[in-house]
């Protein structure tokens, strides 16, 4: 019988956690669990948390730890989870990680993807998009045929997050508040760490190795 697969996915914005969390989702049938969207989700069906988490949103005020992780810890009583689930975005700090411990939630994984600080901004800060057909580019990996236009005759825009500065804070947010992580759990023996690669693919395989050993 395959074990259950309780996983955490930690690693910089823009390391590509969320495309190994769909990867990954896909292949063990077991759900991504995105930390905004559950919140959104539990807003939308009016749950208990969602409610609370409601008063802070409307009020443009951040949803405290205590409601966020009441709201992840229904979402992993949900039967899809029963095989386990890969939380992607939570926890974000050691105490949350903490909480999640307190309230008996049992991780078996802990998978790190370490991409340089240089190359993460280089690989947002060169990304360009369409805002009339959706197409993306990339200054030095994937550029547009037309220089600084689409194909479709639209000039190119860098998105307001990609932009070097709110990626660098971002980053600089990360080390600070998220890294810690990686501690805490290689203490608890469940870190494994995968080098990020040019390659998708490479990357991915990397991912499934740690994974499987």
């Amino acid at each position: 019988m395959a074990r259950s697969i309780k996983l955490i996915l930690l690693g910089a914005p823009g390391a590509g956690k969320g495309t190994q969390a769909e990867i990954i989702s896909e292949k063990y049938g077991i759900p991504a669990i995105s930390t905004g969207a559950i919140i959104r989700e539990a807003i939308k069906n009016g749950t208990d948390m969602g409610k609370s988490a409601k008063q802070y949103t409307d009020a443009g005020a951040l949803v405290p730890d205590e409601v966020v992780i009441g709201i992840i810890k229904d979402r992993l009583s949900d039967s899809d989870c029963a095989n386990g689930f890969i939380l992607d975005g939570f926890p974000r700090t050691v105490p949350q990680a903490q909480a999640l411990e307190n309230m008996g939630v049992e991780i078996t994984d802990v998978i790190s993807i370490e991409v340089p600080d240089e190359k993460i901004l280089i690989r947002m800060s060169g990304r360009r998009v369409c805002k009339k057909c959706g197409a993306t580019y990339h200054t030095e990996y994937k550029p547009s045929p037309a220089g600084e236009y689409c194909v479709c005759g639209e000039k190119l825009t860098v998105r307001s997050d990609d932009d070097p500065k709110v990626v660098a804070q971002r980053l600089a947010t990360y080390h600070e508040t998220t890294e810690p992580l990686k501690a805490f759990y290689a203490e608890k023996g469940l870190l494994k760490t995968v080098e990020g690669q040019e390659k998708l693919e490479d990357t991915t395989a990397l991912t499934a190795k740690a994974l499987e050993g």
